[in-house]
């Protein structure tokens, strides 16, 4: 093994920052076994602690775990060129895709979710006295995770373990509190001078417009290349196709991002070549842990993608949201690394203070279900008892917990099963595990090519169609491809030796190959059925999503759905898979509900009946049956009454008579009256109506005669047969006549000619007396002249008046001074 001193080190190395408080970590982590290291960007610590600690005398391996690969691979490589060897030699990597070490390795950097895993397989982390957390500012699942399981190892199983947490924008008193009130060392950073200038983006133009103009200009009056950070791929190829026609011959244009090969993303980190400048379109992937040679100007948009979980829905959308003032403050520090630099951002200086302090911690906006898998396979059922920084939510745990037990990972205690203990042996999130785990064991293979296609964004293209991606990946010739490949088959190996079928039980459907088949036994919840236009589609958790009516796709019966960004209302899916008919048969007989529906329809105003087929909540077929003559029915059309209300019913000019008058009575009596207002009587039809219209399957039914015999019905007891004593339906007048009664006002009302009331000396009332009638006095010609309450009162008061008037106007008629003495009559002279 090599041995470095800071003496051997290049005079670069030798000068930064970190080395002035190496001691001072050193002595931190020999008496207290942790600490927190926050140090700015470009001060070293990255590639000078783990050497510092080798050199030093450690005696067993340190693992310097890395949040990116991008930066696990800069990390490995710039500490094997300082001590003047290849990687895999002292310095090696260990990531998903790519492992360089040998038998002479004693610095392994790996990514957060290795480290996971070799703690979860090995608790003592035998052999391993350091482990390293750099970066742990970004906050993802993986690095909080492996933290908090590492705390637990150095707490109950190895004293002698050193941990230590390094970030760059980190509030490291929270951390040390977590590690046991650690010593904090810091560190003043490397940066040069770095010149913030803003060129605020209008919101009617486009992120990649505001960034293509901003590079142009940039290219124009700045030396230097140039590193501009964008929210996701779409963005970095907009921007890439906005320049490349303006530039010359000595630009070159790099963009980076995760999902690209690995050579391109190195590629793009590498030095330009002598006499060039490069524009690098980047993702916030090049924030941390990494020097991109030779930049001094940064574009930055201002914005991310940022993963959120909807519990509700049990998917993961990407939504584009503001960076925060410690993501941006890092994206300005790297136009600083090597010279002075200027970074152009493209929003008003006055914004940045509106900018949330730091990113929110993954934990916080991300499915939990690998954590809660990963934890019961700990033998920690309550995340509480975990060392956490923050404290996931509770919808999101109960989300993931009965996602697992779903899968039959856990038990009803959260314990693991053997089933899950089988999908753990996969290095795959646990819809993917199950996938692969419960595939046919033809299919095996297959189910594992599809699990590395979705893990590994880019295989295969960007087709929406899986099954087209799967066809490109099993061809791919490039070296990501192959090592992808051969994950794969590591994983279909893992499954056939650890004995899947006995360990998850019966299969839950043959898949027979069909791609669409195997993706459903990872997202049960995500089968898709096509909804009257093409391209439209319900999942089965309820989700509305959506394709291009030009998409192959778009015409498919059904399909299951991997992956979808956007509103729970109308997703866009991304990526998904066709079902066969003969699968889709399989599924819905393992998993679909048949169910008869008996409902009212509105717009028809009458009960229908269909037989549905669904999985969750998506409808998959809808077929119309016989209506059932039985309480169904009834039920669904007494429902159906209190939703659109009385006014549907067809009461005829005798059923709205009655009803006035019965709603009067009740007013005058009070109880043992029911409440017969509109909304008591629509929301009770199912007793006091439907009994009187037995088979009754639509409001026609209910016309007529059968809503007067249901009316009637509601007569309490004691008043039945004085309906007519109580409430009439016409007044008998003095003078003969039979005058109907109207009820449709606050109290009923008696429209009469004055002379036909001649000789009545009380004012005429109904239900015993309770209700004096309103009178509308009228001419001879049935015009109004007085509408009283009191017509006793009326004829000693105002009566002269009205009597002087109408002898005017009607001579023909007899008008006395004492009508109440006089005979009432309806003609013009009364007979002798």
């Amino acid at each position: 093994m090599s041995a470095l001193h800071l003496a051997h080190l290049p005079e670069e190395a030798r000068g930064l920052p970190v080395v002035e408080v190496l001691g001072s970590l050193g002595e931190a982590l020999s008496a207290h076994g942790s600490a927190v290291l926050v140090a700015p960007p470009g001060a070293g610590k990255t590639t000078l602690v783990p050497l510092h600690l080798l050199n030093t005398g450690t005696p067993g391996k340190i693992i310097l775990i890395e949040p990116r690969r991008l930066a696990a691979r800069a990390a490995a490589r710039r500490m094997a060129a300082l001590l003047g060897e290849e990687v895999g030699e002292t310095v090696g990597w260990r990531m998903r895709l790519d492992t360089r070490i040998s038998k002479k390795t004693r610095i392994e950097v790996v990514t957060e979710g290795v480290f996971t895993r070799m703690i979860l397989a090995d608790p003592e982390l035998a052999g391993i006295d350091a482990v390293i957390f750099d970066e742990f500012h970004e906050r993802s699942l993986d690095g909080d995770f492996g933290l908090a399981l590492a705390i637990d190892v150095a707490t109950a199983l190895r004293d002698d373990l050193k941990l230590l947490v390094m970030s760059a924008t980190l509030d490291g008193a929270r951390v040390a509190a977590l590690l046991g009130e650690a010593p904090v060392v810091e560190s003043r950073g490397r940066a040069f001078p770095v010149t913030i200038l803003h060129r605020e983006r209008p919101g009617t133009v486009a992120v990649e417009d505001a960034a293509a103009s901003a590079v142009r200009s940039a290219l124009a009056e700045e030396t230097g290349s140039i590193l501009v950070f964008l929210p996701g791929q779409k963005e970095i190829r907009r921007v890439a196709e906005r320049l490349e026609p303006v530039l010359s011959e000595n630009v070159i244009l790099a963009p980076l991002y995760g999902a690209l090969d690995t050579a391109d993303q190195d590629r793009a980190v590498r030095p330009a070549p002598r006499g060039t400048r490069k524009v690098v379109l980047a993702t916030d992937i090049a924030e941390t842990s990494l020097t991109i040679e030779g930049v001094r100007v940064v574009v930055d948009c201002g914005m991310k993608r940022r993963p959120v979980f909807e519990p509700e829905t049990g998917l993961t959308r990407l939504e584009t949201v503001r960076v925060s003032r410690a993501s941006a403050d890092q994206r300005a520090g790297r136009a600083g690394r090597t010279e002075p630099g200027v970074a152009i951002r493209l929003w008003r200086a006055e914004q940045t203070a509106a900018l949330e302090a730091f990113d929110r911690p993954e934990i916080l906006a991300t499915d939990l279900s690998g954590l809660i898998l990963d934890s019961a396979a700990w033998g920690v059922a309550d995340l509480g008892q975990l060392a956490l920084l923050d404290r996931p939510k509770q919808a999101a745990v109960g989300e993931a917990r009965k996602l697992l037990e779903e899968l039959g990972a856990l038990d009803a205690s959260g314990r693991l099963t053997p089933a899950g203990e089988a999908m753990r042996s996969l290095p795959l999130p646990p819809r993917l595990a199950h996938m692969v785990a419960a595939a046919d064991p033809d299919d095996t293979a297959a189910a594992a090519e599809l699990a590395v296609l979705l893990t590994e964004r880019g295989l295969g293209g960007a087709d929406v169609d899986l099954e087209d991606r799967l066809r490109r990946f099993r061809a791919g010739g490039d070296p990501r491809s192959k090592a992808a490949r051969a994950l794969a088959r590591r994983i279909a190996a893992t499954c056939r030796s650890d004995g899947r079928a006995q360990q998850t039980g019966s299969l839950e459907w043959p898949t027979d190959g069909d791609v669409g088949a195997i993706l459903a036994l990872g997202f049960p919840d995500r089968v898709a059925f096509r909804q009257g236009q093409p391209g439209q589609f319900t999942l089965a958790n309820g989700r509305g999503g959506s394709l291009d009516g030009a998409n192959a796709l778009s015409n498919a019966r059904a399909l299951v759905v991997a992956e979808i960004q956007g509103s729970a209302a109308a997703g866009r899916i991304v990526s998904a898979g066709a079902i066969g008919k003969a699968a889709l048969d399989r599924i819905l007989s393992a998993r679909g509900d048949v169910e008869e529906i008996v409902a009212f329809v509105a717009e028809a105003g009458a009960v229908r009946a269909w037989r549905v087929t669904r999985l969750g909540k998506a409808v998959v077929e809808r077929v119309p049956m016989r209506l059932p003559r039985d309480e169904r029915t009834a039920a669904a059309l007494a429902e159906g009454i209190r939703r659109v209300g009385l006014s549907r019913l067809n009461f005829g000019r005798d059923g709205e008579r009655l009803l006035a008058r019965l709603r009067f009575l009740a007013k005058a009596y009070g109880p043992p009256w029911p409440d017969l207002g509109d909304e008591a009587l629509a929301g009770t039809a199912a007793e006091w109506l439907l009994p009187y219209a037995p088979g009754a399957a639509s409001l026609d039914d209910l016309a007529g005669d059968k809503l007067v015999l249901a009316l009637k019905g509601l007569v309490p007891t004691q008043f039945q047969g004085r309906l007519e004593e109580l409430a009439p339906g016409h007044y008998d007048a003095p003078s003969g006549s039979h005058v109907p009664i109207r009820y449709d006002e606050d109290q009923p009302v008696l429209a009469i000619r004055v002379q036909e009331l001649f000789g009545l000396s009380a004012h005429p009332a109904i239900a015993d007396g309770r209700l004096p009638l309103t009178l509308e006095l009228l001419s001879p010609a049935h015009r109004p002249i007085q509408i009283t309450k009191d017509l006793p009162g009326f004829w000693r008061g105002s009566w002269a008046d009205v009597r002087a008037d109408l002898r005017g106007r009607y001579p023909k008629h007899e008008w006395p001074e004492d009508p109440a003495a006089a005979k009432a009559t309806a003609r013009a002279k009364p007979r002798r």
